[in-house]
């Protein structure tokens, strides 16, 4: 994956994810190939106005729900998702993610699983994250359809990043320390760093933070857009902790 940063234009630099941890039973899945990927902590954010918009929309490299309290708040962010059916042209990348801090803290804590598209053909990859360092990738298999559980647990400084592709019946968990994690937001979102590929829908399911349901903390809905003119919107929050990505017009 490569770094999605943002700044006042979206662009190739911040999906901040994985960091080097003691990883259980897994070997890293080779290099991605363009830049390398990080998703990472969300940055400018701009409101959306006008009709195609019902909603507190916010337009930035996140695009789904964060919950922002203060510092120490967040011991667990955890969420289910299927792997979207995408359609490749040319190089895009993304993927939806569930983790602690990012969004007015430096760091975050991070796992989720990305697409790669380069050509006609996608390439998927789980992967975790304790950005600013650098992503670590597995090398575990993933189709389409593919149902994955995630979560993100901290005890103190240190973070226990767990992920299960619970149709093919693998898990990978890792644990690692980080000092510096103020836990003050927690996050089910998808986010690309440098131009998202086309899908219709991406589902997230009991997503709960803390161990509650995503709507009991209210809260902010991210829209996101990257690199091009297709933007992504989450949809009202349904059954308390579920809701989708799909395709704003």
């Amino acid at each position: 994956m490569f770094t999605l940063r943002r700044g006042t234009a979206i662009g190739v630099s911040a999906l901040a994810l994985f960091a080097p941890m003691a990883v259980t039973a897994v070997a890293a899945a080779p290099t991605v190939s363009a830049a390398t990927a990080s998703f990472g902590a969300i940055d400018h954010h701009v409101t959306i106005g006008g009709p195609l918009h019902v909603g507190p929309g916010t337009i930035s490299n996140w695009g789904g729900y964060v919950a922002i309290r203060s510092a120490g708040t967040f011991t667990k962010a955890s969420a289910s998702w299927t792997v979207a059916k995408v359609t490749c042209n040319g190089f895009a990348l993304f993927a939806p993610w569930v983790g602690i801090d990012g969004d007015g803290s430096s760091t975050v804590e991070q796992t989720g699983v990305q697409t790669e598209c380069n050509g006609s053909t996608p390439e998927y990859s789980a992967w975790y994250e304790m950005y600013p360092q650098s992503p670590v990738y597995y090398s575990d298999p993933i189709s389409v359809g593919d149902t994955f559980n995630a979560s993100v647990t901290a005890n103190g400084t240190q973070f226990t990043l767990k992920i299960s592709d619970v149709t093919k019946g693998w898990t990978e968990s890792v644990t690692q320390s980080l000092a510096s994690a103020q836990r003050l937001s927690a996050e089910a979102v998808i986010e690309a760093p440098g131009g998202y590929p086309d899908f219709q829908v991406q589902k997230f399911t009991n997503v709960k933070f803390n161990g509650k349901s995503l709507k009991s903390w209210s809260p902010t809905e991210y829209d996101t857009q990257s690199g091009s003119s297709t933007i992504y919107t989450a949809t009202p929050i349904r059954h308390k902790t579920n809701f989708k990505m799909v395709p704003l017009s």
